[in-house]
């Protein structure tokens, strides 16, 4: 079992991977929303998020899951403080969570291949798998995606994006996303 934990101004949020920790029946007892995904799976590789609010001495959302795991692709975890949301990229699940009030899951989707990271950048979640660039306001809601293949990488600067895919460049707002022909 590998456990991390990271805390911001209003959360705190403990990771763990390779197998259930003693402690995930506690923490599903005493969680206000319990989420989870293929545990049935034993093939797959195990992920637990546990957010504990500041003012709480429990966690008040638990998700585990069972994620397809390669070499290159890792479970990544942002928390958009502000906004009091959760995101998670594990395998080619994507899952969103309103952390404010009792916590719930606002969307799942998913992404061909793998997924890669998660960064926020003025207000708005960019996550990055193999296959696509897409974004999302802080609190979730889904803003715009676009097709990619690798090798590709993107630099945001001044609330504009630079998208570089096998060596074409384009630039677009961060906001609204690359222009699509009519």
């Amino acid at each position: 079992m590998t456990a991390v934990e990271f805390s911001t101004a209003k959360y705190q949020v403990r990771v763990e991977l390779g197998s259930p920790p003693m402690s995930v029946g506690t923490y599903r007892k005493k969680a206000i929303f319990c989420d989870g995904h293929s545990l049935d799976d034993p093939g797959a590789q195990y992920l637990l998020v546990a957010v504990t609010p500041t003012e709480s001495a429990w966690p008040t959302l638990v998700v585990e899951q069972r994620y397809e795991s390669h070499q290159v692709f890792y479970p990544g975890v942002l928390v958009a403080p502000e906004a009091h949301t959760l995101f998670i990229g594990a395998g080619t699940r994507l899952l969103a969570y309103s952390l404010a009030g009792t916590p719930c899951r606002l969307w799942e989707e998913q992404t061909a291949v793998g997924f890669f990271c998660w960064r926020l950048h003025e207000g708005i979640v960019l996550m990055s798998p193999e296959l696509e660039l897409a974004a999302w306001s802080a609190g979730g809601e889904k803003l715009w995606s676009t097709f990619v293949e690798p090798p590709w990488h993107y630099t945001v600067e001044h609330e504009q994006v630079t998208l570089d895919v096998m060596g074409n460049i384009s630039s677009f707002p961060l906001a609204a996303g690359p222009q699509r022909a009519p």
